[in-house]
């Protein structure tokens, strides 16, 4: 054969074989990356269900990064996930909100209430529906859309979202549910709930129906002072769970978060700090051992903040936690009366502290009952502050809300109002009928805000220095005092009816009274099939469904 040729015919094998490889590799690179991207991000692949993954870790060198203000809370479970959604207490949902009268798409449970007795230490009393903080988590999995909230009625729900049937049979606790879930944020399927029962609690969600990993007591530390609820809405970064109780401590758990043989999720917790929320200064100052934590804990940077009953707001230096360094205090001020409103901590580190106008002492008189502080100034922190002292009970309940440069507060008078982030000047203000114990929340430039007579209003918030017109009222009917979800346009919120209610655009797939979805009747979609528990989960039937 001519030499020629035969040069030629091999260029052209091995470049045939070249293109062989490289079509190999590519297929294979695509394979791992399909499969990398289907993989469910609430657990591990069965083929991989005995690995222990490593804790997720943060990429900012913070706990909590000032870049994370107004943001949801990480990128793992797409949702609101928290109360207030995230470390600094600022991201209120997403997705669209009508501008048109909303409809109500179901509500929840389909005949009765979620109802309990408790005592609330002056005698029994029946209390129903959800209250204050009582902001449900929504947030997206294996498909659905899950709603998840505690209750009055001693349980915490899982219920679908579109529908508003139950996914997963209602857990019990032993006393009623004030506070707000947690959904973990890192795909882990846990939900952390504290109860008025002495204990929060960690309730895997991937089964058949709810199971409990862990507890923790009110009476697991010492000393404690007041109570043994736990109202908080606890924050988890970085295999760390931090939480203030109506015991007074301040609680941070390694969780050890991981999974066994099965693919179930699994928890080693380890207690490693809690310190009294309290100092002497404070109990002489206050008159009171009422010192209770009742607000969710904030994180900037590598400051924890809180508040407690008596007024005082800390920070604590968390940065050498991982290495075994124990936390500090570094930030001291004192409100002079209750604060229940969780911090909120804007992108500069400020921050913005609602308080209670109960005691009417002259230090709640002088320093009022909003409050801007910069913690860098610790001998000096007021940046201003706004007086809502003219009547007792007065001041405020629910956490403020941080939209562009404006903040929005209620009080328990019912009064709605914004102010200047930079002046605290009151740029405008609306009456409703008190009390207004819910956070404001405004997501797609509508402000979202009930009041105790049962009405739920939105307003056009496009330009949020201006007093904003009202959009809708929906008339829910019993008092409001739980915060809205908000979320892939629905608005989830309890009333102390004893329901909890979604509401959508108009058509925009209520449940009939059967349990199924009408879709709107231009898109052509198919009816929703309701959700079906397990027989061995299934629920009492005041709590078993939606109805329109």
């Amino acid at each position: 054969m001519n030499p020629a040729r035969v040069r030629t015919l091999l260029v052209l094998v091995l470049v045939f074989v070249a293109c062989a490889i490289v079509l190999y590799f590519a297929m294979s690179s695509n394979n791992v990356q399909e499969a990398t991207q289907n993989q469910d991000t609430f657990g591990p692949r069965q083929s991989e269900a005995a690995a222990e993954p490593e804790p997720s870790r943060t990429k900012s060198p913070y706990w909590s990064d000032p870049a994370g203000v107004g943001q949801p809370y990480g990128d793992k479970v797409p949702g609101l996930i928290t109360f207030r959604g995230n470390p600094t207490r600022t991201y209120y949902g997403g997705g669209t909100v009508t501008r048109d009268q909303p409809a109500t798409a179901w509500t929840y449970p389909r005949s009765g209430g979620m109802c309990g007795i408790s005592d609330p230490g002056t005698g029994p009393v029946q209390w129903c529906g959800t209250g204050w903080t009582g902001q449900p988590s929504v947030f997206e999995r294996e498909g659905k859309t899950w709603l998840v909230f505690g209750a009055y009625d001693y349980a915490v729900h899982f219920v679908n979202a579109e529908t508003g049937k139950d996914i997963l049979a209602p857990f019990k606790t032993g006393d009623i549910i004030k506070g707000s879930v947690t959904v973990d944020p890192d795909g882990y399927p846990i939900v952390y709930s504290g109860s008025r029962d002495n204990y929060i609690r960690a309730i895997a969600i991937d089964g058949s129906e709810p199971r409990e990993l862990w507890r923790l007591s009110a009476d697991a530390v010492s000393p404690t002072m007041w109570n043994n609820d736990w109202d908080g809405s606890p924050l988890i970064i970085d295999d760390y769970l931090f939480e203030g109780g109506e015991n007074s401590q301040i609680h941070i758990v390694k969780l050890n978060r991981g999974y066994d043989k099965s693919g179930k999720v699994t928890l080693d917790p380890e207690l490693v700090f809690n310190a009294p929320g309290w100092d002497d200064q404070l109990l002489s100052d206050h008159g009171s051992n009422q010192v209770s934590i009742e607000n969710s804990v904030s994180i900037y940077e590598d400051t924890l903040y809180f508040s407690n009953s008596a007024g005082l707001v800390q920070g604590w230096d968390i940065k050498g936690l991982k290495d075994g360094k124990t936390p500090k205090r570094v930030f001291r001020f004192w409100t002079g009366d209750d604060t229940d409103a969780s911090v909120v901590i804007d992108e500069e580190g400020y921050l913005y502290v609602g308080s209670e106008y109960e005691k009417g002492n002259s230090r709640s008189k002088e320093v009022g009952q909003l409050m801007k502080l910069d913690p860098r100034k610790k001998n000096d922190p007021i940046v201003w502050s706004i007086k809502d002292s003219h009547y007792l009970p007065g001041g405020i309940w629910g956490t403020p809300g941080l939209y562009q440069d404006v903040v929005l507060f209620g009080t328990n008078e019912g009064r709605v109002a914004a102010a200047d982030r930079e002046s605290g000047r009151i740029l405008w203000e609306k009456h409703l009928s008190g009390q207004t114990w819910q956070s404001p929340s405004v997501v797609d430039d509508v402000l979202v805000m009930g009041d105790c007579g049962g009405d739920l209003y939105g307003y056009d918030m496009a330009d949020p220095r201006q007093d904003p017109p009202q959009l809708w009222k929906v008339h829910l009917g019993g008092c409001i005092e739980s915060t809205p979800a908000i979320w892939g346009g629905g608005i989830y919120v309890g009333t102390r009816d004893g329901k909890m209610f979604a509401l959508r655009a108009p058509g925009d797939g209520i449940v009939t009274e059967s349990g199924s979805s009408q879709a709107p009747a231009d898109t052509g979609a198919q009816a929703t099939e309701p959700e079906s528990v397990p027989p061995s989960a299934a629920p009492d039937p005041a709590s078993d469904g939606a109805t329109t």
